[in-house]
Formats: C-alpha cells, sequence, structure tokens
C-alpha cells in the first residue's frame, strides 16, 4: 500500500486529509510541523507528501527545499493559501507534482491522490 505523509499544522486538516487518502488507497502518516515531517520522511520514506506551505519549524518551502536534496525521489503535493505566481514557481522548482488550494476541495484532492497512485 503507497505512504502518503500529511504534514499540516491544522489538526482539522490533518483529519480530513487523512480520511479522504484512506479512502483512495493510501496508508497514512501525519506530521504537525516542518520538522516532524522531515522526521517522518526520513524514517518512512513516503511515495507522497501532502504539504502544507504556511506551518512552522520550519516552513514548508524549506521543508520542500531539504526533502529535494534528501529524498529527490519523493513527490510532493503543496496545500496552499498562496497563490502567488512566484511561490508556484518555486515549488515546481523544488519538484512539486501538484497544488491545491485551501480550503481544500476534499473531492479534488481524492481526485489529485488517485491520479498519483
Amino acid at each position: 500500500m503507497p505512504t502518503l505523509l500529511i504534514a499540516d499544522d491544522s489538526m482539522f486538516q490533518r483529519f480530513q486529509a487523512a480520511k479522504t487518502a484512506a479512502e483512495a488507497g493510501f496508508e497514512v502518516l501525519e506530521a504537525k510541523n516542518g520538522e516532524e515531517c522531515l522526521t517522518q520522511a526520513r524514517a518512512h520514506h513516503p511515495d507522497v507528501v501532502l504539504l502544507d506551505l504556511n506551518m512552522p519549524d520550519p516552513a514548508g518551502l524549506t521543508v520542500m527545499d531539504i526533502l529535494a536534496k534528501e529524498l529527490p525521489g519523493i513527490r510532493i503535493m503543496v496545500l496552499t493559501a498562496d497563490i502567488q505566481e512566484t511561490t508556484r514557481q518555486r515549488c515546481l522548482a523544488l519538484g512539486a507534482v501538484g497544488f491545491l488550494n485551501k480550503p481544500v476541495d476534499q473531492q479534488a484532492l481524492g481526485e489529485a491522490l488517485r491520479a498519483l497512485l
């Protein structure tokens, strides 16, 4: 079963995303900040990381930069309320495979995750 790591400082967002991911066929891991995300990613090598850009310790873009260097094959789907094109371009340069805007539409999330299987 593929593994999805959900990294978001919002417990509600993690809960909703975990439910949708499980329904899409993923085993789910969770992290509430950037450091937990890095620890989980290093330990478990998930197939996909669902990453909130606006989370603490460190923020999502820093996490993406570190993961791109340490685990270059990892697929990252970005969750963000930031719709600036410069942010999008930086994420793509760091290897993002997709973007979902917050608040997350659970149907769109499910479709995006199933497409990654």
